[in-house]
């Protein structure tokens, strides 16, 4: 873990202390807290190979970007609203696993697909997915368990 996120966390985590030691107003403790909180979410990301870890999960496609780090997770089967987001290295995590869903992480710059429910990766897929340098996971556990895993062990949704 980095100093940053260190710091940020102990600051956290001792901000009650500090509270009941200052006698500082409550709303300017409160707004320190908002503030902590989202200084301390900038901070988190998660490599791929946790990721795979934590999900159970195995790399079909881009094993060499098991070291990337992944800000933000995004679940939905439907397409439609996965071409509205506007995010650097995120996570995809669906159940949709057809050709449409490699094409509609094509055109939204998503680099990461987690396949959930145990579905599999067609041939078809993974040509695409390997001419578009994306890496694939597919994993035994619920859309819901999935994404609820990810966010419990810090990994930010995109909204």
């Amino acid at each position: 873990m980095s100093s940053a996120k260190i710091q940020i966390s102990t600051l956290i985590s001792t901000q009650s202390k500090f509270y009941l030691q200052t006698q500082i107003p409550a709303q300017i403790f409160f707004q320190f807290r908002v503030f902590a909180d989202i200084c301390k979410n900038f901070f988190i990301t998660m490599q791929v190979s946790k990721i795979c870890q934590l999900l159970d999960a195995k790399i079909i496609c881009g094993k060499e970007h098991a070291s990337t780090n992944i800000e933000r997770g995004y679940s939905s089967d439907l397409m439609s609203d996965v071409l509205t987001l506007d995010t650097d290295q995120l996570l995809l995590i669906t159940g949709m696993c057809n050709l449409q869903t490699i094409r509609t992480a094509e055109m939204a710059d998503i680099r990461f697909v987690v396949f959930v429910r145990n579905k599999k990766v067609t041939e078809e897929m993974l040509a695409l997915a390997n001419d578009n340098n994306m890496c694939l996971l597919e994993s035994p556990f619920t859309l819901f368990k999935a994404s609820g895993i990810l966010y419990q062990a810090g990994l930010n949704p995109v909204y």
